[in-house]
C-alpha cells in the first residue's frame, strides 16, 4: 500500500502534456517530471495548488536501469495528503537537475546532501558544496557501486557471520590499515592540500558594510564550534560579524556522519529498527514509529488497537521529556547554571523508568515492530504511567511555568529576538515547534493523522510572534496538550494483542515506495523507503528535522547579535545524531 497522494484529483499530465507522466511502476505513486519543466511544475504546485511546504527531497540510484532519480514530497500547511513528484536523469556524469531553491528555499541543504552523497549537480543552486562529507572526499558514497573501505557484501547477513564462516578482520584486507581508500595512482605522502575551507569562506564573503560616513568597515570571521560546548555536540557555524552583528552565517555539519542510510540499505528491514534509536537519541520511541509506519504501508499491515494506544502513550511521554530537557538546556544556553537542566532531568528519569520497563533499555528502546510492538506493558507499569500523567508531570509543568514564563531575565533574552515570519518559516521547510511559534498551525497529528490520533481531542499550539520567546511558550503548552492526549489514551486503552500475527525475525516487503512521517518532538520525522521485494531496502532515507530546520539558521541570526547565537541555535532544538546521521 503506497503513500496516498492527490493523484485522483490533480492531473498534472493534462496540465503539462508530454512533460509530466504518472508514475506507472507497480507500488509507486506520484508523477515523473521532465527536468526542463521542473521549475514550472514546482511553481504551479506551490502557487496554484497550495503545496507550500516542501517536506523532503532525496535521491535514489537505480543502478540496474542506469538512472538517478530525485524525489520531492510537498504538502499543504492547511492539511491533507501530500504529492510525490520525481525527476529522472541518466546515470552518466554530469548528472544535472535544476535546483528548486528559488521556489522552495527549504531545499537548500537537502540538495547539497544529494550532491554530496549521489553526485547529482543542481544547476542554479546558490551554494552547492559537500555537506556531510568533506571537500575532497573520493566519490559519492550513497551510489550503489560505491564501496567503503571495509566492504564485505551489499546486504546482510554477511556470509562471514554465518556459523562456520571464516571471519577475518576487514582491516587486514585494507592496505592502509584504517577506514580510508584512495584513488588509483594517488600517493598520500606526496599530496599537497588546497585550502579545504576556501569554498566555505568564499560563500560567506557576500556582504559589505559601511558606516554612516561612508567608510568601509572590516568584517570578523568567527567559528562557533565544533568544539564549542554549546553547539550541542560537534556542530559548527561559521559567522561573519560586523562589529557584534551577524551579517552572514553558514552551518557546517557532518562531524558525526557515519552514512546511516548506507548502513540501512545493507541491513534487513527489521535490523534497521534499533538503528533508528541512534538518530535522535532523546526520542528513540518516536524514531521507531516513523520507520514502522513506512514499512507497514508497504506491507499493508494493520496494527492492533491496544498497540496503537500504547504507541501514542510512548510517543507523548517522549514529547514531554524532550520539551522538559529543552527547557532546562535553554536556560543553560542563556548562561544560567546547570541546575534548571538537572531539575528537568529528574522528571525525564521517571519517564525513562517507564521506557526501561517496557523496552528493556532507557535510551535505545527498540520497542516498535512492524504490525505492533515487541511486548506488552509489564505488570504495574500502567499504574506508574497514571501516577506521572495525572499527578506529577502536570504539577511540574505548572512549576516551570511559574518559575520561568515571567522571569524578567528570560523574557529580556528571548522576547523579540530571532523573529521568523510565517511565510519564511514555511518557505524554509521548517516544521515542529519553530513553525508553530511563527503562527502556522501545522501539526501532522492533525494535518494528516497517523495511528489513532484522529480519535483524540487536543489543540495545535501556536504563537504569533515567531521569536525565541514564542518557541518557549509553544513547547510549554505542548507538554500540557500531550498530558491531555495521555489521559484520553490511558482511559481508552483496550485489552487485546499487541502485534499482528507472530513476531517475525525476517520480513519480505512487497516492492514499491512508501513515506512514513510523524510529528516528532523536533518536527517532521519521515522515512522514505523503497523495496524491490528482497529482504533489504533498496532505498532508506531519513527526513531528519534537526537537519532540515537548520536551513533557516542564517535567516534567524542575520541582523542579530553574536551573543544571541547559542540561544537561537538552542531554540531550534537539534540533536547531532539525527542531524549528521
Amino acid at each position: 500500500m503506497a503513500t496516498p497522494t492527490l493523484t485522483e484529483t490533480l492531473d498534472l499530465s493534462a496540465k503539462f502534456p508530454g512533460a509530466v507522466t504518472a508514475d506507472a511502476r507497480p507500488g509507486y505513486t506520484g508523477w515523473i517530471v521532465e527536468a526542463g519543466k521542473l521549475l514550472e511544475v514546482a511553481a504551479f504546485l506551490r502557487d496554484e495548488m497550495g503545496y507550500d511546504l516542501l517536506s523532503s527531497v532525496t535521491g535514489v540510484d537505480y543502478l540496474p536501469d542506469e538512472k538517478m532519480e530525485v524525489v520531492y514530497q510537498a504538502y499543504k500547511t492547511t492539511g491533507g495528503p501530500g504529492i510525490f513528484f520525481k525527476v529522472q536523469a541518466p546515470r552518466l556524469d554530469p548528472i544535472e537537475v535544476p535546483s528548486v531553491v528559488p521556489i522552495w528555499p527549504g531545499a537548500d541543504l537537502q540538495e547539497r546532501e544529494i550532491w554530496d552523497l549521489y553526485g547529482v549537480k543542481f544547476t542554479g543552486h546558490p551554494d552547492l558544496r559537500r555537506i556531510l562529507t568533506w571537500e575532497g572526499f573520493s566519490g559519492h558514497p550513497m551510489r550503489k557501486d560505491w564501496k567503503e573501505a571495509f566492504y564485505e557484501e551489499d546486504a546482510k547477513p554477511f556470509k562471514s557471520r554465518w556459523p562456520e564462516g571464516r571471519i577475518k578482520m576487514a582491516e587486514e584486507r585494507n592496505p592502509f590499515g584504517d577506514n580510508v581508500t584512495f584513488d588509483e595512482g594517488f600517493d598520500p605522502e606526496k599530496w599537497t592540500s588546497n585550502d579545504p575551507e576556501e569554498a566555505l569562506y568564499t560563500s560567506l564573503k557576500k556582504y559589505t558594510a559601511e558606516t554612516s560616513d561612508g567608510i568601509k568597515t572590516d568584517h570578523i570571521l568567527v567559528n562557533m564550534g565544533p568544539q564549542h560546548p554549546s553547539t550541542h555536540g560537534v556542530f559548527r557555524a561559521v559567522v561573519i560579524l560586523d562589529g557584534e552583528t551577524v551579517v552572514s552565517l553558514k552551518p557546517v555539519m557532518g562531524y558525526l556522519h557515519r552514512n546511516h542510510e548506507k548502513i540501512g540499505e545493507r541491513n534487513t528491514f527489521l535490523q534497521n529498527m534499533p538503528y533508528t534509536d541512534r538518530l535522535d537519541y532523546f526520542n528513540s520511541m518516536s524514531n521507531n514509529w516513523g520507520y514502522a509506519l513506512a514499512v507497514e504501508k508497504l506491507m499493508g499491515v494493520a496494527v492492533p488497537e491496544r498497540a496503537e494506544y500504547i504507541r501514542v502513550i510512548m510517543a507523548e511521554l517522549s514529547r514531554i521529556q524532550n520539551h522538559l530537557i529543552w527547557t532546562g538546556m535553554m536556560l543553560n544556553d542563556l548562561g544560567a547554571y546547570f541546575t534548571p537542566a538537572l531539575y528537568a532531568f529528574e522528571e525525564r528519569e521517571l519517564i525513562l523508568d517507564i521506557f526501561e520497563a517496557v523496552a528493556g533499555s532507557r535510551m535505545m528502546c527498540n520497542y516498535f515492530r512492524f504490525g505492533g510492538l515487541a511486548r506488552d506493558l509489564p505488570e504495574g507499569t500502567l499504574e506508574k504511567i497514571k501516577d506521572l500523567v495525572f499527578d506529577r508531570l502536570a504539577a511540574k509543568v505548572d512549576e516551570f511555568d511559574r518559575l520561568l514564563t515571567e522571569n524578567e531575565i528570560l523574557v529580556a533574552r528571548l522576547k523579540g529576538i530571532s523573529k521568523l515570519s510565517p511565510e519564511d518559516a514555511v518557505a524554509y521547510s521548517m516544521t515542529g515547534p519553530v513553525l508553530r511559534a511563527a503562527g502556522v498551525p501545522y501539526d501532522i497529528r492533525r494535518a494528516e493523522p497517523y495511528g489513532i490520533y484522529d480519535r483524540f481531542d487536543f489543540d495545535v499550539v501556536t504563537q504569533t510572534d515567531g521569536d525565541m520567546y514564542a518557541r518557549y511558550l509553544v513547547r510549554l503548552e505542548e507538554m500540557r496538550q500531550s498530558l491531555r492526549i495521555l489521559r484520553q489514551a490511558i482511559a481508552g486503552l483496550p485489552e487485546g494483542p499487541i502485534i499482528t500475527g507472530k513476531p517475525q525475525y525476517q520480513v519480505r516487503v512487497p516492492a514499491g515506495e512508501a513515506y512514513g512521517r510523524i510529528e516528532a518532538p523536533k518536527g517532521e520525522l519521515g522515512y522514505y523507503v523503497i523495496s524491490n521485494g528482497k529482504p533489504n531496502p533498496w532505498r532508506y532515507h531519513v527526513r531528519a528535522p534537526s537537519f532540515i530546520n537548520l536551513t533557516a539558521l542564517e535567516k534567524m541570526c542575520v541582523g542579530g547579535k553574536i551573543a544571541d547565537f547559542v540561544a537561537i541555535l538552542g531554540t531550534i532544538d537539534i540533536v547531532l545524531g539525527e542531524l549528521d546521521r
